[in-house]
């Protein structure tokens, strides 16, 4: 699509809403550690969650691996990813090869007629995190990776879409289309500033494209829409992730004084909203009533159950574990 203005939508803070942090598991690997494949004992950096059969599959923005949780037992299970430079599985300012990781940043599960496929999207915040992680439900622990520049240099292209700083952070599938969400956390650049933005593709044409990207042309984008989420405790709400769902999408977004789309900042807290006909949100609060200021990375409703929901949080630290949340999320 030609890059052209779109209309702004309001997402407003909602009181009628509930999201209430009931239960919060940090997540080791069942297997431990393993250093011939440079995996620690721990899930580092959860970014993003999504059913496939009935495991919760996690992926994480700066660790090869991908996870697949099992809600009942909490057996969490390690899918040994592609190592990157050097060998590395793990990347972090700590070891100085942040700049490799896949960053792998949203991800969906998209039925299709020879089952449920798991996809998980590189951020594109830097041409080294253009790559999309398909996974098959018959087939869940022979992961493929594909380079997808073409598409990405589309929705870089598209600056409705990606303003100032490109940074996927959501993927839903709906009604034949799969849906993006840029995060708008990126720092101001050729006079563009960061938004938060959607953008439809249409599944058949991108499944062709993803099937065979040397031989086809990335689908077309459509119905770019951008989103003021406003603020909380002072600063700016940006897209983490959705999830489509009955009652609608569902998002998570947070409050982070980040410099640009790379470079992680102070969070004050995060929330959870919904995308409708009124766009509205509400803050994670604690059981107590206290302020979460959890960096929600990730969300996922429960099965049969309509007011509760996974959320994945993320200390942005190495050394420790990512935790699985249990929300209950009340929306009137």
């Amino acid at each position: 699509m030609n890059d052209t203005t779109v209309s702004m939508i309001q997402a407003k803070r909602d009181p009628t809403l509930k999201a209430i942090v009931q239960k919060r598991i940090p997540l080791f690997y069942s297997q431990g550690a393993d250093a011939t494949s440079d995996r620690p004992a721990h899930v580092r950096a959860g970014s993003s969650l999504s059913w496939l059969g009935d495991k919760l599959a996690l992926i994480q923005d700066d660790a090869n691996f991908l996870v697949f949780i099992d809600p009942e037992s909490l057996t969490i299970e390690a899918i040994t990813l592609a190592a990157g430079e050097a060998g590395a599985r793990q990347f972090d300012d700590l070891r100085g090869n942040k700049r490799f990781k896949l960053d792998l940043e949203a991800c969906t599960t998209v039925p299709t007629p020879s089952g449920d496929l798991f996809l998980a999207f590189g951020s594109g915040s830097t041409t080294q995190r253009e790559q999309i992680l398909m996974v098959q439900a018959s087939n869940p622990s022979n992961p493929e990776l594909k380079q997808a520049s073409a598409l990405y240099a589309q929705l870089r292209a598209c600056t409705s879409f990606s303003g100032s700083e490109l940074n996927i952070e959501g993927a839903i599938f709906r009604d034949g289309q799969l849906r993006l969400f840029n995060r708008g956390n990126g720092k101001p650049n050729n006079n563009r500033v960061p938004v938060n933005a959607t953008v439809d593709l249409d599944w058949n044409s991108f499944s062709a494209y993803l099937d065979t990207p040397e031989h086809h042309q990335p689908p077309a984008l459509q119905n770019v829409c951008q989103y003021d989420l406003g603020k909380l405790h002072e600063l700016s709400l940006s897209f983490t992730d959705a999830i489509a769902t009955q009652k609608g999408i569902i998002f998570s977004a947070a409050a982070e004084d980040s410099p640009d789309v790379t470079s992680d900042g102070r969070v004050t807290g995060s929330v959870l909203g919904i995308l409708d006909a009124n766009p509205r949100w509400i803050e994670l609060r604690a059981p107590d009533g206290s302020l979460f200021t959890g960096k929600v990375e990730g969300v996922c409703a429960f099965r049969n159950e309509e007011n509760r929901s996974w959320i994945v949080i993320d200390a942005d630290d190495p050394m420790l574990p990512c935790e699985l949340c249990e929300i209950e999320f009340i929306a009137a």
